[in-house]
């Protein structure tokens, strides 16, 4: 609990010599995330039971995103193709499988965002020197939300919490994004993935 306290305190102070700055506009938002094709960097995680998980994220819009989670967790979460693929590296039985549209996540993997669609957001609030928007899809908020969390001049994404369809909170912070980075597809083939793991694929089961 002490190191999920002192992570939450530094989730606060994302930019402590920034005392102050313009809270970001929803289409200044919406521009940064269309415009953000590519990167990776590393994460921390917040686990709804308060343990951490750690390690390095890619994201390759639109649909795709990858999360590489460090030893002991045997974790590996890919989305690709309208689904969200959830590896055990030390299984052999295949990843657990969801669509993507079912979770709050696919209001970023989008091809095109738009914050300022009608519904879409629920909240959208300056905090020091962030900027919070919490969103869900309009035709569907029994799927939970997300709240985004930005820092200004650069615009960057810091961080986000998801509220699941059962009300659990999962909190992503994020490190300093590499939005140079040059990703292979084979990241994001969830088939492929499976086959390299030794593990079956979803037709094969």
């Amino acid at each position: 609990m002490k190191h999920f306290t002192k992570l939450a305190a530094l989730a606060l102070m994302i930019t402590p010599s920034i005392a102050h700055a313009e809270k970001l506009s929803l289409q200044e938002v919406s521009r940064y995330l269309n415009q953000l094709k590519s990167a990776k960097g590393a994460f921390t995680q917040i686990n709804p039971d308060s343990t951490l998980s750690k390690g390095d994220f890619m994201i390759k819009r639109p649909g795709r995103m990858r999360f590489e989670y460090a030893n002991p967790n045997p974790a590996l979460v890919v989305a690709s193709t309208g689904q969200i693929a959830v590896f055990d590296k030390k299984s052999t039985a295949g990843p657990q499988g969801f669509p993507i549209g079912q979770t709050p996540l696919g209001l970023i993997l989008k091809k095109n965002v738009n914050l300022a669609t009608s519904g879409m957001v629920l909240s959208h609030t300056e905090v020091g020197p962030t900027t919070k928007i919490m969103a869900q899809d309009p035709k569907h908020p029994k799927y939970g939300n997300i709240e985004l969390v930005f820092t200004a001049n650069p615009t960057e994404l810091r961080q986000w919490v998801v509220t699941d369809q059962s009300g659990k909170k999962t909190t992503v912070v994020l490190g300093k994004l590499d939005r140079n980075a040059r990703l292979s597809e084979d990241l994001f083939d969830i088939e492929q993935i499976a086959i390299d793991l030794g593990q079956k694929r979803g037709n094969d089961r």
